[in-house]
């Protein structure tokens, strides 16, 4: 009885694994013919990618050597080389996909969500990377040029994708995101060769006024980095509590601004001293008014 037993356990234990044999050997045939069916077009996909890449970066470097002719910026230009290689790559791997006869509609669905989500995820960066569009394209200044965002003053190093990159006149380098830029209060101050000089002197009230106009404009006339043309202007710009403004307005290259506004302080100072002219300070007069028992 024993030996029917276990004779019966022995056949079912075999039966069993013989089910499991031909159950992994079906599964190794099928994932077999599958790749037997499937390797022309993957080797065809794959031949597809590596001369799609290549085709890339040839007419990647085609285009590059186009622009470079051009005046375009080089920020501009290497910003939009690297957009168009990237649509490249994305068109070859679309082409190798759809070569595997992988249902396009299913990836551009994934391809949705993902950008969506990314979107989302990415807003501050995708802000930045309009304001980069629109700053290479619109052009309000390019890499060189000295202009101020914002109240920071600098020369732009590079247009980035995300930053502008700004180094200040006290040697500091400076990171702006391009939303920002685009949005702020923005002066080029290289846009024109020249730029205008504004500067106040004050002069005491007993002081002659034609006299401090003279010495001035005298100053203006002497001082060689100061231009001509537009006419230098000298003239009385206000009457203060404590003292006689004069408005000086001229006209320099733009290389030359701080220079003339150094000279200009340190010369009229200079003058006025010699002169015997005062830079007053401020002052409070005080009226004392008697009662009639001749108290204050």
């Amino acid at each position: 009885m024993e030996e029917n037993i276990q004779e019966t356990t022995a056949v079912q234990v075999q039966e069993v694994i013989q089910e499991h044999v031909e159950k992994a050997s079906g599964f190794f045939n099928d994932i077999t013919e599958y790749f037997r069916n499937i390797l022309p077009l993957l080797i065809i996909a794959v031949i597809v990618l590596v001369f799609g890449i290549i085709l890339s970066r040839i007419i990647s470097r085609i285009i590059a050597k186009a622009m470079k002719r051009s005046n375009m910026d080089n920020a501009a230009r290497s910003f939009i080389v690297s957009v168009i290689r990237i649509v490249l790559y994305a068109i070859v791997v679309i082409m190798a996909l759809s070569v595997l006869n992988v249902p396009m509609s299913s990836v551009i669905t994934v391809l949705g969500a993902a950008g969506l989500a990314a979107s989302l995820a990415l807003q501050n960066c995708l802000t930045n990377l309009c304001g980069g569009f629109i700053i290479l394209f619109s052009k309000p200044f390019a890499a060189g040029d000295t202009v101020e965002l914002d109240g920071t003053v600098g020369v732009v190093e590079a247009i980035g994708v995300l930053y502008t990159k700004l180094s200040t006149f006290d040697g500091k380098t400076i990171l702006i995101p391009n939303g920002n830029v685009t949005s702020a209060r923005l002066i080029n101050y290289t846009e024109t060769p020249t730029r205008r000089v504004d500067m106040t002197f004050d002069i005491d009230y007993n002081a002659d006024y034609h006299v401090a106009r003279s010495l001035v404009m005298t100053a203006v006339a002497e001082e060689e980095l100061i231009l001509s043309e537009p006419a230098p202007v000298v003239r009385m710009g206000a009457h203060k509590e404590s003292a006689i403004s004069l408005d000086v307005r001229v006209w320099v290259k733009n290389d030359d601004y701080s220079e003339v506004r150094y000279r200009l302080n340190e010369t009229v100072k200079q003058i006025f001293d010699r002169t015997g002219i005062d830079i007053p300070y401020n002052q409070l007069d005080i009226h004392i008014v008697e009662d009639e028992n001749g108290g204050k």
